[in-house]
């Protein structure tokens, strides 16, 4: 079932982690996801959303979720203990506004994340000032001729 809002115009979604024990709703203008060629998201496959904190509501689970920040801490990752599944993050990026909450769309319920395009960070070079693109940026930096 694909609810994706239309006009832009934001809605309410529910998500969860696999065994339930986190669940959570957020206002989002889901019109795109977004991926991250960072070490982190890279091998945890998110496709990301982005809502301001306020838009954000953990309905349960708060004892269940695991913490996770590296490098610069642009974002904590938030993940349940239980089963593993990273659910949001939360973080502060100029870029994006300021403070965000970073949704994973595949935690996110009636919603077949396939059907979204894609845009892409550069967020394994702290490039996030260059924004989104439509093509993935390259993993590893690209050797310079001399």
């Amino acid at each position: 079932m694909d609810t994706r809002a239309e006009n832009n115009a934001p809605k309410t979604y529910r998500g969860s982690c696999h065994c339930g024990a986190v669940r959570f709703e957020a206002e989002l203008a889901l019109q795109s996801l977004s991926k991250c060629n960072c070490s982190v998201c890279t091998k945890i496959n998110g496709a990301e959303t982005f809502a301001k904190p306020q838009a954000f509501r953990l309905l349960a689970g708060e004892q269940a979720l695991g913490a996770y920040a590296r490098g610069a801490k642009t974002s904590t990752r938030h993940f349940c203990k239980h089963c593993g599944v990273h659910c949001f993050a939360r973080g502060h990026l100029a870029e994006l506004g300021g403070d965000f909450v970073a949704v994973n769309a595949n935690t996110l319920d009636d919603i077949d994340p396939n059907t979204f395009p894609l845009v892409y960070w550069d967020g394994r070079h702290d490039n996030w000032q260059a924004g989104t693109r439509d093509a993935a940026w390259p993993v590893f930096a690209q050797a310079v001729s001399p």
